[in-house]
Order: C-alpha cells, then structure tokens, then sequence
C-alpha cells in the first residue's frame, strides 16, 4: 500500500523552554472548538487516500482534551480510511500527562506514545526550562511503558559542561528500561531561542562528537541501534510516520505551522493561530529538482541510506574518498559511514 500520513500540530504548551524554536506558545485554556474547525477545514482539502500513519505532535499535544483527539481521529477515518496496522503516535509530556490520560489516549485509538524527557537529573532539566522534575519522568517512562507496546522518550546531550561519565550514567539509565524507540538529540542553539539571546553553548565539537560515538557504541550493544542520526529503534519500532518525512513520501500537514508534501506540492499553513483560522492553507509547486533535493537532505539521515539515482558519479566518488559515503553502483545505493553522518551537512553540500 502507498504510504500517507497526516502530522497534526498542536501549538500550545505548559510552558517554552529556552532552546526550542518549534511553534508553540504557552497556554493553559486553548479554544478546542476553534482548533476543531480548523483542523477540519484542513482535512476536506487533502486527496482521499487511506492513511498510514498519523502523528500528533507540537507543542505539547497531550494538553489536547481527550474529546478533541477522538473528533479528529473519527474525522481522519471517516474521511480517508485507516490502512492496515496504521501508526498513531502522540507526543507527551510528564507534566502534561497522567497514567489515567494515557489509558483514555490508547482506548481512542494511539498506540505510540513519544515523552518528552530531555534530562534525568532535576539541575539539568531547570536548565532545560523543564518543569517535571526527574521522579516524576521516571514515573511517567514506567507507566508509559506498561500501558505502550511501542513508545519513546527524547533526551538532549552535549548540554553545557556534560561530561562523558555523566552521559554514560544517564544513558546506561534510559537503556535499562528496554524502550523500544529512543530519540537522542544533541543541544542546539537556534536563532532566537532564550539561549541564543543569552549566548550560551553547548559542548564543543569534539566533546559532542565523543558523546555521539559513545551513544551509538551503547545503543548498539543494547540492541537498540540507531536508524537515523538522532533516533534508535528495537527492529521494527522505527517511527514508521517519520519515516515518510525521510524516505520522501507523501504526508500532509494540518493545524497551525503545519507543513506537507503531497507529490510536488508543498503545503504550508500560518504560525499564529488566528493567522491560520483565517487564511487556512498554502500551496507551492517545487520543481523536481527542488523536490529532489529535500529528498537527498532528509534520505541521507537514514543510516541505511537511500537511491543514488541522479548523483553525478563525480559527486559520488569525491564523497566515497572523503570516507563520508558508502556507494554500490549495481543497484545505485549509497549510504552514509559513520563520518558522513557526522558530517551530514558537507556530505550533501558535496552531493548536491
């Protein structure tokens, strides 16, 4: 079956954390009826294909009313169908959401949860601008995996002044509780953010470089290795929804700051709430090569790489020297090594 998939943005949290720079805002009351509408709206214009996978993500999406969550899912069956064994992941919090919410969440239909934990010790999560303390993201990862099959946590490393045996502590923590999915992230400064205006750093290069190769090193070891540059998965827990974004199928986007592709169509919806209450959705046409372009910055994350169709072999073979690529000519398959992925950025510089 072709795959299609329906992200849904939520834009609200409980609070913003100083290094994000996704779409969100702080909210306690959000106006659900008028995100129901909205959202709906941007269901009726999306071509009637059965659905693959569907994500909640923003924000912090398991703020959403459990009323709100089914009206969407009723709408998303009714109106496009649910294929086979389809995904519906959920994004969470351990402040904003409950051993009894998470129950409610998988008997309406989600059956992968994603918490958002970030750090296990309470200094760095204040640092973070997190307001859950560690107990309680310990409590929520236990509950969250007795209730989920298939689930996740996120945490950030190359945190300022991190070193190696505190990363191997907190890691070797997260391990020991047999996820089937991690998502591990190195700290970023993104233009804007409260840390980029209060001008501080992560750990520097080499630093971060080692705390990677000792990430992949543990997770491996764990059997739990990685997929894509920050994500790692027991076999067959990839994220099957990000995997369109990164195999370059189709998937579409709704609610506010919500993006899609839909063959050579790219959507793109406002920001601000009201903005996309009343403008709704817009379209771009990319040219192929465009196109092709989003999908060698995306394919190239995926450890076991993608089709080198349309590469000029030139491009390959400076890369394969380089050590950043593998490459086999007989079915035009490239991949990165363990250096192109750390080097993801000149590797597709040098491809394009």
């Amino acid at each position: 079956m072709e795959k299609f998939g329906i992200y849904v943005h939520w834009p609200f949290c409980l609070s913003k954390c100083p290094y994000c720079d996704f779409a969100s805002v702080p909210c306690h009351a959000a106006d659900e009826d008028l995100l129901l509408a909205g959202y709906l709206r941007d269901l009726k214009d999306l071509p009637k294909r059965p659905v693959t996978s569907v994500f909640f993500g923003g924000g912090t999406p398991s703020m959403m009313s459990e009323k709100l969550l089914e009206r969407i899912l009723h709408q998303v069956e009714q109106s496009f169908g649910f294929a086979p064994n389809i995904e519906i992941s959920l994004e969470a919090n351990p402040d904003a959401i409950t051993k009894e919410k998470m129950i409610a969440f998988k008997q309406i239909g989600v059956n992968r949860l994603s918490l958002g934990v970030q750090a296990l010790n309470d200094a760095d999560l204040k640092f973070l601008g997190r307001i859950h303390s560690a107990k309680t993201a310990l409590t929520r990862i236990e509950q969250m995996h007795q209730i989920f099959d298939n689930c996740s946590i996120d945490l950030i490393y190359a945190r300022p002044n991190q070193t190696m045996e505190e990363w191997e502590k907190e890691l070797k923590q997260v391990l020991s509780f047999d996820l089937p999915h991690i998502s591990l992230y190195q700290l970023t400064i993104e233009e804007g953010t409260v840390f980029d205006r209060k001008g501080i750093e992560p750990a520097d290069d080499e630093t971060a470089r080692n705390l990677y190769l000792k990430t992949i090193e543990m997770t491996d070891l764990a059997g739990i290795p990685l997929y894509e540059v920050s994500n790692f998965a027991q076999s067959g827990f990839e994220c099957r929804h990000n995997l369109l974004y990164w195999q370059g199928d189709d998937y579409a986007g709704i609610g506010p700051a919500a993006h899609g592709r839909l063959g050579l169509i790219a959507t793109e919806n406002p920001k601000k709430v009201d903005e996309w209450i009343k403008k709704g959705t817009s379209k771009t046409t990319l040219t192929a090569t465009e196109r092709f372009e989003e999908k060698l910055l995306m394919g190239l994350r995926l450890r076991k790489g993608m089709s080198a169709t349309g590469i000029h072999p030139d491009k390959l073979e400076k890369a394969v020297r380089q050590g950043w690529l593998l490459y086999n000519p007989r079915n035009e398959w490239m991949a990165p090594t363990m250096e192109g992925l750390m080097m993801l950025n000149q590797l597709i510089l040098m491809l394009v």
